[in-house]
């Protein structure tokens, strides 16, 4: 018996073969996934192997980094306070050395103007004020120069 082969018969063998075709593309596709799959699978796994270790050894090392801060830190504290120390015993220095500096000044000022005033005017009582105000006035003056400077 002989067959007949038609034009449907012709689209239903078209069919059978593209899905024939698009099994085997699919068949390939999966195959190919599937390895890149394992692959990155081994290559995650080895990473976690690797990663790990320096992972510990970074919270060891971030641990003696702070350790070392805390140090730091206790130098600093240090250092802070024998600056204000330092600056304690300047300050002190400071007022203990200017003070009679000031009147030192003053006097020399208040001699100088008094002997002055006694020779222009004659007049004992005149020529002590004269004095004892310009010694304030160069005391004052010498305050506000040193804390100009400051």
């Amino acid at each position: 018996m002989v067959a007949s082969f038609g034009w449907s018969d012709f689209a239903y063998l078209a069919l059978a073969i593209f899905m024939l075709v698009a099994g085997a593309a699919f068949l390939y596709a999966a195959i190919r996934l599937g390895g890149t799959l394992g692959r990155a699978s081994s290559l995650l796994e080895s990473t976690e192997a690797e990663l790990l270790p320096v992972i510990s050894k970074l919270g060891g090392t971030v641990d003696r980094v702070n350790v070392q801060l805390d140090k730091v830190d206790q130098m600093t504290d240090s250092a802070v306070d024998a600056v204000t120390a330092v600056d304690t015993a300047v300050r002190t220095l400071s007022l203990v050395v200017t003070r009679p500096i000031e009147k030192m000044a003053g006097l020399a000022a208040g001699v100088r103007h008094g002997v002055s005033s006694l020779w222009a005017r004659g007049s004992l009582s005149d020529s002590v004020q004269t004095a004892k105000d310009e010694a304030a006035r160069r005391e004052r003056d010498l305050v506000d120069e040193l804390e100009g400077e400051q």
